[in-house]
C-alpha cells in the first residue's frame, strides 16, 4: 500500500510539473502573439494618420509590396522555420506584423473607427473562446485540420483574384467563409500548438515553438478580424 502511496505521490508531482510547464509555454505563445497584434495596430495606426505616408505608399505602386509582403513574410516564416534558430524566427515574425500593420492601415481609412474597435472586441471575444475550447477539448481536432488548411489556400487565391475583379458579391462570400475556416482554425491551432509542448525541450526548441504558436494563432487573430469587419463593419 505505502509502495501505491508512493508511485501516486511521485506521478501526481511530474503531472503537477508539466502542467507548470505547459501553462508557462502557452503563456509564452499568448505574450508573442499579443505584442505582434499590438505592433500591428500601431504600425496601422502610424501610417493611416500620416496622409504624406498614405498617398507615399497607396499612390504609387508600392501598393502591390503593401499588398503581398504579408504573405511573403508568411510564406518565409511557414517554410523556413524549422532551418532558423528562435532569435532569427523572432525577428521574421514581427517583420511579418509590421508588413501586416502596414497592409491594414489601408482599413482604417476605408472604416469608421467605432465600427474597427466594435470588431476588435468581437473577435477579441470569439478568438478568446474559441481558443479556450481548442486547449480544453478531449476531443481530436486533427481531422478538420486539412479540410481547414484547403479552404484557407482557397479563401487566399480567391482573394488575389477578387483583387483584380473587385466583385462585392465575391467578397461577401470570401468574407462570410474566411470567419467560419479561421474560427475553426484557431481551435484546431491551439490544440496543435498544446501537443506540441515538450518538457525536455531545450530552451532553444520550446523559445521556436512559443514564436512558430504565436505565428498561427497571429494569424488566425489578424483573418478572423479582417474578414469580420469586411462583414460588419461601417464605411465611411
Amino acid at each position: 500500500m505505502s509502495d501505491y502511496n508512493n508511485i501516486s505521490s511521485t506521478q501526481a508531482g511530474v503531472d503537477q510539473h508539466i502542467d507548470q510547464g505547459l501553462r508557462s509555454y502557452m503563456l509564452g505563445v499568448y505574450n508573442y502573439m499579443a505584442l505582434g497584434v499590438a505592433l500591428t495596430g500601431l504600425v496601422a495606426y502610424v501610417i493611416s494618420s500620416n496622409m504624406q505616408l498614405m498617398a507615399a505608399i497607396w499612390g504609387t505602386p508600392l501598393k502591390w509590396v503593401a499588398i503581398f509582403a504579408p504573405l511573403a513574410f508568411s510564406l518565409l516564416f511557414g517554410f523556413g522555420v524549422n532551418s532558423m534558430k528562435a532569435a532569427t524566427a523572432k525577428i521574421v515574425f514581427f517583420a511579418y506584423a509590421t508588413a501586416m500593420g502596414i497592409s491594414l492601415s489601408m482599413l482604417l481609412m476605408v472604416y469608421t473607427g467605432e465600427s474597427i474597435a466594435k470588431t476588435f472586441f468581437i473577435t477579441s471575444a470569439a478568438f478568446g473562446a474559441l481558443s479556450l475550447y481548442g486547449y480544453t477539448t478531449k476531443k481530436d481536432l486533427s481531422g478538420m485540420g486539412s479540410f481547414l488548411m484547403m479552404g484557407m489556400f482557397g479563401l487566399l487565391i480567391a482573394g488575389v483574384v477578387n483583387i483584380f475583379l473587385q466583385s462585392s458579391m465575391m467578397q461577401f462570400v470570401i468574407s462570410a467563409a474566411g470567419v467560419l475556416i479561421f474560427a475553426g482554425l484557431t481551435a484546431y491551432d491551439t490544440q496543435s500548438i498544446k501537443e506540441m509542448y515538450y518538457e525536455n525541450d531545450s530552451s532553444e526548441v520550446a523559445s521556436k515553438k512559443s514564436i512558430l504558436g504565436a505565428y498561427k494563432l497571429y494569424t488566425d487573430f489578424i483573418a478572423l478580424f479582417v474578414h469580420l469587419l469586411q462583414l460588419i463593419g461601417d464605411r465611411k
